[in-house]
């Protein structure tokens, strides 16, 4: 358990969303944190399967006629890094949002506090995961899971492994009105075939390539997606002591708008160009 768990904190255990709300949500986290005292840790899934950009990656890598025949949604993140394709089945993915005056400002020691939780999840799925002992150069950039490997974020199995040891977990953290929000990916199962074919065809990488440099809970523990994913908001809780809870409906309605506006509008996809509330 945390230092933090003498706050409030509530734990969500979060419906299936598309890309848009699911980001969207994050802001209403974080204003309801700053206005209302109120922390949240969730973990969630995305409905469709989406394709969240990094915060300042090129449209262009994208290949948008590929998401489209796949029925794949494409958002874009506040947070930097290259893309990540979110399965509505082989992605598991959480968030964690508190005051920024509670959490460590240095971004290093604030990534090891947030990611407590998260380790303590792969240990009690029987995952021999950890930080990455050493970096591990990029071989594709589009492909946020294909990029380097950093040692402060970036967490692979088997731990044991060193430096052969496979990426299972991507982390980020941005700030917001005096709030941090750090949410990260992990990889339950692997679908090769999206996560390389969402990018720019004319840039092609093969699927042997994601397989050889990403593994996944499934292959390491072997446990059914379910239970992965009650392990993962049961290791967040307890790390908080939060109460389980929910979104309120004015939470859902101001996500909603959000969504509309900012995540889910190609302005923003494409360019970083969010409208302000009330524009059209």
């Amino acid at each position: 358990m945390t230092e933090l768990a003498d706050r409030e904190w509530r734990l969500i255990r979060d419906d299936p969303r598309n890309g848009a709300t699911q980001m969207a949500l994050e802001e209403v986290a974080a204003r309801r944190a700053l206005e209302d005292d109120l922390r949240t840790v969730r973990v969630y899934s995305w409905e469709p399967s989406t394709l969240s950009l990094g915060y300042r990656q090129d449209a262009a890598s994208v290949d948008w006629e590929y998401c489209d025949r796949e029925g794949i949604d494409v958002t874009r993140r506040q947070t930097g890094g290259g893309g990540i394709y979110h399965d509505r089945y082989a992605d598991i993915s959480y968030t964690i949002v508190a005051p920024a005056d509670e959490v460590p400002g240095d971004l290093m020691d604030c990534y090891a506090l947030f990611c407590e939780p998260i380790l303590e999840a792969f240990d009690r799925m029987g995952v021999d995961a950890d930080f990455a002992a050493a970096k591990q150069e990029s071989i594709y950039y589009p492909s946020c899971y294909l990029r380097d490997i950093n040692p402060a974020h970036d967490v692979v199995a088997p731990a044991s492994a060193d430096a052969d040891a496979q990426k299972i977990s991507g982390n980020a953290q941005y700030r917001q009105r005096d709030v941090v929000i750090q949410h990260g990916s992990l990889s339950y199962d692997l679908e090769p075939d999206h996560h390389v074919g969402v990018f720019d065809p004319e840039d092609p990488i093969g699927t042997e390539t994601f397989a050889d440099r990403v593994t996944s809970i499934r292959e390491q523990a072997g446990i059914d997606r379910d239970e992965a994913f009650e392990t993962i908001g049961d290791a967040l809780g307890d790390w908080c002591d939060a109460d389980e809870g929910g979104w309120e409906r004015d939470e859902l309605e101001a996500a909603g708008e959000l969504a509309d506006r900012k995540y889910g509008a190609d302005s923003w996809i494409r360019n970083r160009e969010a409208l302000e509330a009330g524009e059209q």
